[in-house]
């Protein structure tokens, strides 16, 4: 029988990290706007200073009328490779009333921000997932994975608490690569003791696992964040940006 994952973690203080392009803020993005939707509390920052296109506060609209709070640049900021505010961000990390989740940007490059942070998180508990896609560069074998999270680490200053399985090839998706990368990430878990959380999924590929005997525990999600580039206008509406695409989610969620 398959396992929707309805929550994710028990820690108030949640981080996002992964390989570049392997799709942790789109995971990150998903997983804020499923807590939203059952009545929790949640704010997220946006700490991804090395991809200008698939950065969670392209959503920042579509989230805040969902009740979410985003940390992110402001204003003629938005787009900047830019640091967040310091003050924000430790508050929300030293003081976290509501569920505060940190998208962190891609590899060890990406999380050498968390280091100037690290004397706040050694006074706090929190989770930091580590998303594992098999079909990016450098992560294609165990080995790989887990140096790649060992560097992670080490730039950071904090220590992985768990994986997130997330493999895909964008368009070109089937159920087969989404059941091989499950178990692919169930081999790291074992290699590096770390739990396996939970698998991130497209929902249109739901029906099929669930006959297909898929047993791990998953969180549905909807792609949302696309480079400009690839978004494709649909009948009778005009997507100009990636929030404009996650806007039409929540209208479709509404509906339900």
């Amino acid at each position: 029988m398959i396992m929707v994952a309805t929550l994710y973690s028990d820690k108030k203080v949640i981080l996002f990290t992964g390989n570049y392009g392997s799709g942790k803020t789109e995971v990150a993005v998903n997983y804020t706007a499923n807590l939203a939707k059952r009545g929790f509390k949640v704010k997220i920052a946006d700490l991804d200073l090395v991809n200008p296109y698939f950065r969670c506060r392209e959503a920042r609209q579509p989230l805040e009328e969902m009740g979410v709070t985003v940390v992110a640049p402001p204003g003629a900021y938005h787009s900047a490779d830019l640091p967040i505010l310091l003050p924000d961000l430790r508050g929300m990390i030293a003081r976290p009333d509501d569920i505060s989740i940190l998208d962190v940007g891609g590899d060890n490059v990406g999380a050498t921000v968390l280091a100037s942070l690290s004397d706040v998180f050694r006074r706090i508990e929190y989770e930091m997932f580590f998303v594992v896609n098999m079909h990016r560069p450098f992560t294609d074998t165990v080995e790989g994975v887990t140096r790649i999270m060992r560097e992670v680490e080490d730039a950071s200053k904090l220590k992985v608490t768990a994986l997130v399985g997330n493999t895909h090839l964008m368009d070109e998706t089937v159920i087969e690569h989404i059941e091989k990368g499950a178990e692919f990430t169930r081999e790291v878990s074992e290699s590096t003791n770390l739990p396996l959380s939970f698998i991130s999924v497209e929902e249109k590929f739901i029906d099929e696992l669930h006959n297909s005997g898929f047993n791990y525990p998953l969180m549905p999600i909807q792609r949302m964040l696309l480079p400009p580039w690839a978004v494709k206008k649909s009948k009778g509406m005009t997507i100009t940006h990636a929030r404009d695409r996650f806007g039409k989610l929540i209208d479709d969620i509404e509906r339900r």
